[in-house]
Protein backbone atom coordinates (compact mmCIF):
# COMPACT_ATOMS: atom_id res chain seq x y z
CA UNK A 1 0.00 0.00 0.00
CA UNK A 2 0.90 3.34 -0.70
CA UNK A 3 0.47 6.58 1.29
CA UNK A 4 -1.66 7.74 -1.07
CA UNK A 5 -4.05 5.00 -0.43
CA UNK A 6 -4.52 6.37 3.73
CA UNK A 7 -6.36 9.53 2.74
CA UNK A 8 -3.97 11.79 3.74
CA UNK A 9 -4.20 15.59 2.19
CA UNK A 10 -2.54 16.91 -0.39
CA UNK A 11 -0.27 19.06 1.26
CA UNK A 12 1.07 16.40 3.80
CA UNK A 13 1.35 13.59 0.45
CA UNK A 14 3.53 16.46 -1.05
CA UNK A 15 5.55 16.95 2.32
CA UNK A 16 6.10 12.65 2.28
CA UNK A 17 6.97 12.92 -1.58
CA UNK A 18 9.65 15.69 -0.82
CA UNK A 19 11.10 13.32 1.54
CA UNK A 20 11.53 10.50 -0.60
CA UNK A 21 9.22 8.19 0.96
CA UNK A 22 6.08 6.07 -1.10
CA UNK A 23 5.48 3.43 1.74
CA UNK A 24 4.06 3.41 5.02
CA UNK A 25 6.03 1.46 7.37
CA UNK A 26 4.03 -1.87 8.99
CA UNK A 27 3.49 0.46 12.03
CA UNK A 28 2.38 3.71 10.25
CA UNK A 29 0.44 1.57 7.93
CA UNK A 30 -1.72 0.62 10.57
CA UNK A 31 -1.69 3.50 13.40
CA UNK A 32 -2.52 6.47 10.72
CA UNK A 33 -6.11 5.66 10.15
CA UNK A 34 -6.82 4.87 13.59
CA UNK A 35 -5.60 8.07 14.92
CA UNK A 36 -7.35 10.00 11.53
CA UNK A 37 -10.47 8.65 13.30
CA UNK A 38 -9.71 9.92 16.51
CA UNK A 39 -9.65 7.58 18.52
CA UNK A 40 -7.06 5.99 21.45
CA UNK A 41 -4.04 4.22 20.37
CA UNK A 42 -1.74 1.69 22.48
CA UNK A 43 1.48 1.33 20.45
CA UNK A 44 3.95 -1.33 20.99
CA UNK A 45 6.80 -1.05 18.71
CA UNK A 46 10.72 -1.53 18.77
CA UNK A 47 12.88 1.79 17.64
CA UNK A 48 13.51 2.23 14.29
CA UNK A 49 9.74 1.04 13.00
CA UNK A 50 8.55 4.46 11.77
CA UNK A 51 6.80 5.59 15.09
CA UNK A 52 7.23 9.06 14.83
CA UNK A 53 5.51 9.35 11.39
CA UNK A 54 2.92 6.98 12.48
CA UNK A 55 1.49 9.78 14.89
CA UNK A 56 2.90 13.01 13.22
CA UNK A 57 1.42 12.51 10.18
CA UNK A 58 -2.23 11.60 11.08
CA UNK A 59 -1.87 14.70 14.05
CA UNK A 60 -0.80 17.56 11.46
CA UNK A 61 -3.76 16.42 9.17
CA UNK A 62 -6.42 16.04 12.03
CA UNK A 63 -5.21 20.00 13.42
CA UNK A 64 -5.41 20.99 9.46
CA UNK A 65 -8.56 19.92 8.95
CA UNK A 66 -10.39 21.07 11.69
CA UNK A 67 -10.91 24.51 13.59
CA UNK A 68 -9.20 25.00 17.18
CA UNK A 69 -11.99 24.93 20.19
CA UNK A 70 -10.98 29.09 20.45
CA UNK A 71 -10.18 31.04 18.17
CA UNK A 72 -7.75 34.04 17.60
CA UNK A 73 -4.31 33.05 19.97
CA UNK A 74 -2.87 29.75 19.44
CA UNK A 75 -3.95 27.68 22.21
CA UNK A 76 -1.54 24.90 22.32
CA UNK A 77 -3.59 21.63 20.67
CA UNK A 78 -1.32 18.57 20.90
CA UNK A 79 1.35 17.86 23.39
CA UNK A 80 3.82 15.24 22.57
CA UNK A 81 5.78 14.15 26.21
CA UNK A 82 8.94 12.14 25.18
CA UNK A 83 12.43 11.44 27.73
CA UNK A 84 15.09 12.78 26.31
CA UNK A 85 16.03 16.01 24.16
CA UNK A 86 17.62 14.56 21.37
CA UNK A 87 14.44 12.34 20.99
CA UNK A 88 12.52 15.82 21.04
CA UNK A 89 14.64 17.60 19.00
CA UNK A 90 14.04 14.37 16.46
CA UNK A 91 10.48 14.63 16.50
CA UNK A 92 10.27 18.07 15.97
CA UNK A 93 12.35 17.69 13.03
CA UNK A 94 9.28 15.39 11.90
CA UNK A 95 6.68 17.80 12.61
CA UNK A 96 8.41 20.27 10.65
CA UNK A 97 9.30 17.90 7.40
CA UNK A 98 5.29 16.96 6.90
CA UNK A 99 3.98 19.79 8.19
CA UNK A 100 5.90 22.30 5.80
CA UNK A 101 3.00 22.56 3.51
CA UNK A 102 0.14 22.67 6.57
CA UNK A 103 1.07 26.35 7.76
CA UNK A 104 0.86 24.71 11.77
CA UNK A 105 2.82 25.89 14.06
CA UNK A 106 5.04 23.41 16.18
CA UNK A 107 7.67 24.43 19.12
CA UNK A 108 10.39 22.06 21.18
CA UNK A 109 11.44 22.46 24.69
CA UNK A 110 13.58 20.54 26.92
CA UNK A 111 15.61 21.95 29.78
CA UNK A 112 19.75 22.17 29.71
CA UNK A 113 19.34 25.00 27.97
CA UNK A 114 17.92 28.93 28.96
CA UNK A 115 14.29 28.95 28.70
CA UNK A 116 14.07 32.73 27.25
CA UNK A 117 13.69 31.15 23.45
CA UNK A 118 11.22 28.86 24.37
CA UNK A 119 9.05 31.30 26.32
CA UNK A 120 9.30 33.58 23.51
CA UNK A 121 7.62 30.90 21.24
CA UNK A 122 5.09 30.14 23.97
CA UNK A 123 3.87 33.74 24.03
CA UNK A 124 3.42 33.51 20.33
CA UNK A 125 1.50 31.16 20.43
CA UNK A 126 2.20 26.82 18.96
CA UNK A 127 -0.70 24.09 17.92
CA UNK A 128 2.57 21.34 18.75
CA UNK A 129 4.47 21.30 21.55
CA UNK A 130 7.14 18.56 21.98
CA UNK A 131 8.36 18.43 25.44
CA UNK A 132 10.24 16.83 27.80
CA UNK A 133 8.75 16.44 31.33
CA UNK A 134 11.27 18.55 33.52
CA UNK A 135 10.85 21.57 31.32
CA UNK A 136 7.54 21.03 30.62
CA UNK A 137 6.34 21.74 34.53
CA UNK A 138 8.90 24.21 34.86
CA UNK A 139 7.11 26.49 32.50
CA UNK A 140 3.80 25.19 33.55
CA UNK A 141 4.48 26.38 37.42
CA UNK A 142 5.69 29.48 35.82
CA UNK A 143 2.65 29.76 33.82
CA UNK A 144 3.83 30.04 30.33
CA UNK A 145 1.74 26.67 29.65
CA UNK A 146 -1.26 25.89 29.53
CA UNK A 147 -3.45 22.59 28.63
CA UNK A 148 -6.69 23.63 28.47
CA UNK A 149 -7.77 23.46 25.25
CA UNK A 150 -5.31 20.10 24.16
CA UNK A 151 -6.95 17.63 21.51
CA UNK A 152 -4.26 15.48 21.58
CA UNK A 153 -1.70 14.23 24.19
CA UNK A 154 1.18 11.73 22.96
CA UNK A 155 2.84 10.12 25.56
CA UNK A 156 6.36 8.76 23.45
CA UNK A 157 8.85 5.69 25.02
CA UNK A 158 6.78 4.94 28.03
CA UNK A 159 8.70 2.88 29.22
CA UNK A 160 11.85 4.58 29.05
CA UNK A 161 10.30 7.30 31.00
CA UNK A 162 9.71 5.20 33.70
CA UNK A 163 13.00 3.71 33.82
CA UNK A 164 14.26 7.45 34.34
CA UNK A 165 11.87 8.23 36.98
CA UNK A 166 9.69 10.57 35.34
CA UNK A 167 6.47 8.36 36.70
CA UNK A 168 5.41 11.14 39.15
CA UNK A 169 6.03 14.04 36.25
CA UNK A 170 4.22 12.17 34.18
CA UNK A 171 1.02 12.09 36.46
CA UNK A 172 1.34 15.74 37.43
CA UNK A 173 1.09 16.84 33.53
CA UNK A 174 -1.84 14.10 33.44
CA UNK A 175 -3.65 16.29 36.22
CA UNK A 176 -3.66 19.30 34.03
CA UNK A 177 -5.00 17.51 30.94
CA UNK A 178 -8.55 17.94 29.64
CA UNK A 179 -11.13 14.95 30.53
CA UNK A 180 -12.02 15.10 26.69
CA UNK A 181 -8.81 14.50 24.22
CA UNK A 182 -7.22 11.88 22.02
CA UNK A 183 -4.68 10.11 23.54
CA UNK A 184 -1.48 8.26 21.88
CA UNK A 185 0.41 5.91 23.86
CA UNK A 186 3.14 4.30 22.54
CA UNK A 187 6.05 2.07 24.43
CA UNK A 188 8.77 -0.46 22.63
CA UNK A 189 8.09 -3.02 25.93
CA UNK A 190 4.63 -3.38 27.83
CA UNK A 191 5.57 -4.70 31.66
CA UNK A 192 2.81 -4.68 34.29
CA UNK A 193 3.46 -1.17 35.12
CA UNK A 194 3.40 0.03 31.92
CA UNK A 195 0.17 -1.60 31.15
CA UNK A 196 -1.23 -0.01 34.19
CA UNK A 197 -0.08 3.66 32.90
CA UNK A 198 -1.93 2.80 29.74
CA UNK A 199 -4.81 1.58 31.14
CA UNK A 200 -5.56 4.91 33.52
CA UNK A 201 -5.09 7.14 29.88
CA UNK A 202 -6.50 5.58 27.64
CA UNK A 203 -10.21 4.98 26.80
CA UNK A 204 -11.32 2.18 24.82
CA UNK A 205 -7.77 2.00 22.61
CA UNK A 206 -7.45 0.29 19.21
CA UNK A 207 -3.78 -2.01 20.29
CA UNK A 208 -1.36 -1.72 17.54
CA UNK A 209 2.09 -4.35 17.64
CA UNK A 210 4.38 -4.45 15.36
CA UNK A 211 6.84 -6.82 16.69
CA UNK A 212 6.69 -9.03 20.24
CA UNK A 213 7.81 -7.16 23.20
CA UNK A 214 10.78 -9.49 23.49
CA UNK A 215 11.74 -9.73 19.93
CA UNK A 216 14.98 -8.36 18.57
CA UNK A 217 15.67 -7.54 14.97
CA UNK A 218 15.96 -10.52 13.00
CA UNK A 219 18.69 -9.18 10.67
CA UNK A 220 20.92 -8.59 13.82
CA UNK A 221 23.41 -10.88 14.52
CA UNK A 222 24.01 -11.19 17.81
CA UNK A 223 26.94 -12.64 20.18
CA UNK A 224 28.61 -12.78 23.91
CA UNK A 225 31.98 -12.60 25.21
CA UNK A 226 32.78 -14.16 28.30
CA UNK A 227 35.65 -12.04 29.81
CA UNK A 228 36.93 -10.77 33.14
CA UNK A 229 35.91 -7.11 34.08
CA UNK A 230 39.34 -5.84 34.07
CA UNK A 231 40.05 -6.92 30.41
CA UNK A 232 37.14 -5.34 28.73
CA UNK A 233 38.83 -2.15 27.79
CA UNK A 234 41.53 -4.50 26.20
CA UNK A 235 38.66 -6.71 24.17
CA UNK A 236 37.27 -3.19 22.94
CA UNK A 237 40.67 -2.47 21.67
CA UNK A 238 41.08 -6.07 19.86
CA UNK A 239 37.60 -5.93 18.30
CA UNK A 240 37.89 -2.21 16.83
CA UNK A 241 41.13 -2.60 15.34
CA UNK A 242 38.67 -4.32 12.31
CA UNK A 243 38.17 -1.35 10.04
CA UNK A 244 35.39 -2.65 8.71
CA UNK A 245 34.16 -1.53 11.91
CA UNK A 246 33.52 1.93 10.87
CA UNK A 247 30.88 3.19 13.53
CA UNK A 248 29.42 1.69 16.42
CA UNK A 249 27.96 2.85 19.66
CA UNK A 250 29.64 1.66 22.97
CA UNK A 251 27.17 0.98 26.06
CA UNK A 252 28.11 1.35 29.22
CA UNK A 253 26.08 1.56 32.56
CA UNK A 254 27.85 4.86 34.10
CA UNK A 255 28.61 7.96 32.95
CA UNK A 256 32.52 7.64 34.45
CA UNK A 257 32.61 4.06 32.73
CA UNK A 258 31.91 5.89 29.14
CA UNK A 259 34.23 8.95 30.26
CA UNK A 260 37.08 6.22 30.82
CA UNK A 261 36.46 3.99 27.93
CA UNK A 262 36.39 7.14 25.55
CA UNK A 263 39.07 8.64 27.41
CA UNK A 264 41.31 5.19 26.34
CA UNK A 265 40.71 4.90 23.04
CA UNK A 266 41.63 8.31 22.22
CA UNK A 267 44.64 7.33 23.96
CA UNK A 268 44.58 4.40 21.28
CA UNK A 269 44.19 7.31 18.31
CA UNK A 270 40.53 5.82 18.28
CA UNK A 271 38.41 8.81 17.38
CA UNK A 272 35.99 8.48 20.00
CA UNK A 273 33.59 10.53 22.64
CA UNK A 274 31.29 10.09 25.45
CA UNK A 275 27.68 10.61 25.74
CA UNK A 276 25.52 10.87 28.73
CA UNK A 277 23.35 12.96 31.38
CA UNK A 278 26.02 15.24 32.45
CA UNK A 279 27.11 16.85 29.58
CA UNK A 280 25.88 20.27 28.49
CA UNK A 281 22.95 20.60 25.63
CA UNK A 282 25.64 21.93 23.68
CA UNK A 283 28.36 19.66 23.97
CA UNK A 284 25.56 16.61 23.09
CA UNK A 285 24.42 17.90 20.18
CA UNK A 286 28.34 18.17 19.05
CA UNK A 287 28.91 14.73 19.97
CA UNK A 288 25.59 13.13 18.12
CA UNK A 289 25.90 15.44 14.99
CA UNK A 290 29.91 14.52 14.73
CA UNK A 291 29.18 10.63 14.93
CA UNK A 292 26.20 10.95 11.77
CA UNK A 293 28.53 12.83 9.66
CA UNK A 294 31.18 9.98 10.41
CA UNK A 295 33.34 12.30 12.04
CA UNK A 296 33.40 10.32 15.13
CA UNK A 297 34.00 6.21 15.01
CA UNK A 298 33.01 5.46 18.35
CA UNK A 299 30.00 7.23 20.83
CA UNK A 300 30.15 5.71 24.14
CA UNK A 301 26.99 6.25 25.64
CA UNK A 302 24.83 5.82 29.00
CA UNK A 303 21.28 4.18 28.26
CA UNK A 304 19.32 7.54 29.31
CA UNK A 305 21.38 9.40 26.71
CA UNK A 306 21.50 7.10 23.64
CA UNK A 307 17.39 6.42 23.61
CA UNK A 308 16.00 7.73 20.38
CA UNK A 309 19.39 8.12 18.81
CA UNK A 310 18.71 7.28 14.96
CA UNK A 311 21.82 6.38 12.69
CA UNK A 312 21.49 5.31 9.35
CA UNK A 313 23.56 2.60 8.39
CA UNK A 314 24.58 1.82 11.84
CA UNK A 315 25.78 -1.74 11.62
CA UNK A 316 27.20 -2.55 15.18
CA UNK A 317 26.22 -1.95 18.79
CA UNK A 318 28.93 -3.15 21.89
CA UNK A 319 27.47 -3.57 25.08
CA UNK A 320 30.59 -3.11 27.18
CA UNK A 321 28.41 -3.83 30.57
CA UNK A 322 25.21 -6.45 29.83
CA UNK A 323 22.10 -3.91 31.37
CA UNK A 324 20.48 -5.42 34.82
CA UNK A 325 17.22 -4.83 32.78
CA UNK A 326 16.18 -7.38 29.86
CA UNK A 327 14.66 -5.06 27.94
CA UNK A 328 17.21 -2.23 27.79
CA UNK A 329 19.25 -5.23 25.90
CA UNK A 330 16.74 -4.89 23.03
CA UNK A 331 16.54 -0.83 23.37
CA UNK A 332 20.14 -1.13 22.53
CA UNK A 333 20.42 -3.91 19.85
CA UNK A 334 17.38 -1.48 18.16
CA UNK A 335 20.09 0.71 17.31
CA UNK A 336 21.77 -0.87 14.58
CA UNK A 337 19.49 -3.62 11.88
CA UNK A 338 17.11 -0.74 10.66
CA UNK A 339 15.12 -0.58 8.06
CA UNK A 340 16.20 -3.88 6.68
CA UNK A 341 19.97 -3.47 7.11
CA UNK A 342 22.16 -5.96 8.78
CA UNK A 343 23.63 -5.44 12.34
CA UNK A 344 25.95 -6.78 14.44
CA UNK A 345 25.78 -6.75 18.21
CA UNK A 346 28.28 -7.77 20.45
CA UNK A 347 28.25 -8.43 24.62
CA UNK A 348 30.73 -8.81 26.89
CA UNK A 349 29.67 -10.45 30.14
CA UNK A 350 31.68 -11.39 33.36
CA UNK A 351 31.22 -13.27 36.02
CA UNK A 352 29.21 -10.75 38.03
CA UNK A 353 27.04 -10.17 34.41
CA UNK A 354 26.15 -13.95 34.52
CA UNK A 355 22.42 -13.57 35.80
CA UNK A 356 22.05 -11.09 33.91
CA UNK A 357 22.66 -12.64 30.68
CA UNK A 358 20.38 -15.72 31.84
CA UNK A 359 17.48 -13.40 32.10
CA UNK A 360 18.30 -11.35 28.25
CA UNK A 361 18.43 -15.29 26.84
CA UNK A 362 14.90 -15.57 28.42
CA UNK A 363 13.17 -12.44 27.24
CA UNK A 364 14.46 -13.04 23.30
CA UNK A 365 13.62 -16.90 24.07
CA UNK A 366 16.85 -17.62 22.46
CA UNK A 367 20.67 -18.50 23.27
CA UNK A 368 22.79 -15.73 22.38
CA UNK A 369 26.24 -18.03 20.92
CA UNK A 370 29.48 -17.15 22.76
CA UNK A 371 32.76 -16.19 20.94
CA UNK A 372 36.27 -17.47 21.91
CA UNK A 373 38.99 -14.33 21.75
CA UNK A 374 42.52 -13.97 23.09
CA UNK A 375 41.20 -13.16 26.82
CA UNK A 376 39.03 -15.78 27.48
CA UNK A 377 40.36 -18.18 28.41
CA UNK A 378 40.79 -17.40 32.76
CA UNK A 379 37.16 -15.65 32.26
CA UNK A 380 35.83 -19.29 30.62
CA UNK A 381 37.21 -21.30 33.56
CA UNK A 382 35.93 -18.72 35.84
CA UNK A 383 32.24 -18.49 34.56
CA UNK A 384 32.23 -22.35 34.32
CA UNK A 385 32.79 -22.58 37.84
CA UNK A 386 29.68 -20.26 38.57
CA UNK A 387 27.59 -21.26 35.73
CA UNK A 388 28.46 -25.83 34.32
CA UNK A 389 25.37 -24.90 31.84
CA UNK A 390 27.22 -21.99 30.31
CA UNK A 391 27.46 -22.02 26.22
CA UNK A 392 30.96 -22.66 24.94
CA UNK A 393 32.75 -20.42 22.91
CA UNK A 394 32.64 -20.35 19.45
CA UNK A 395 36.61 -20.23 18.25
CA UNK A 396 37.08 -17.05 15.89
CA UNK A 397 38.94 -17.65 12.80
CA UNK A 398 42.58 -18.70 13.57
CA UNK A 399 45.36 -15.87 13.46
CA UNK A 400 48.45 -16.05 10.98
CA UNK A 401 51.21 -17.41 12.07
CA UNK A 402 54.85 -17.22 11.37
CA UNK A 403 57.05 -20.25 10.58
CA UNK A 404 57.78 -21.35 14.14
CA UNK A 405 54.15 -21.27 15.04
CA UNK A 406 54.30 -18.36 16.70
CA UNK A 407 51.46 -15.70 16.36
CA UNK A 408 53.08 -13.26 13.59
CA UNK A 409 53.74 -9.65 15.60
CA UNK A 410 51.50 -7.74 13.38
CA UNK A 411 48.75 -9.69 15.23
CA UNK A 412 50.02 -8.86 18.38
CA UNK A 413 48.72 -6.19 20.90
CA UNK A 414 50.58 -4.14 23.31
CA UNK A 415 48.71 -3.27 26.08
Amino acid sequence: MLFEQLGLIEPILKAIKAEGYTTPTPIQLKAIPIVLEGKDLLGCAQTGTGKTAAFAIPILQTLYKTKPTVQGYKHIRTLILTPTRELAVQIDESFAAYGKYTGLKHDVIFGGVPQHRQTIALRNGTDVLIATPGRLLDLMNQGYIYLNHLEVFVLDEADRMLDMGFINDIKKVIRELPQQRQTLFFSATMPPNISKLANSLLYNPEKVAITPVSSTAERIEQSVYFVKKKDKQQLLDFILKDKTIERTIVFTQTKHGADRIAKNLRKRNIDADALHGDKSQASRQHTLTNFKNGRLRVLVATDIAARGIDVDALEHVINYDLPNVSETYVHRIGRTGRAGAAGFALSFCDTEERPFLHSINKLIKQTIPAVSHPFEEAALIEANRADPEMPKAEPRRPKPKNRRGKMDKRDRIDF
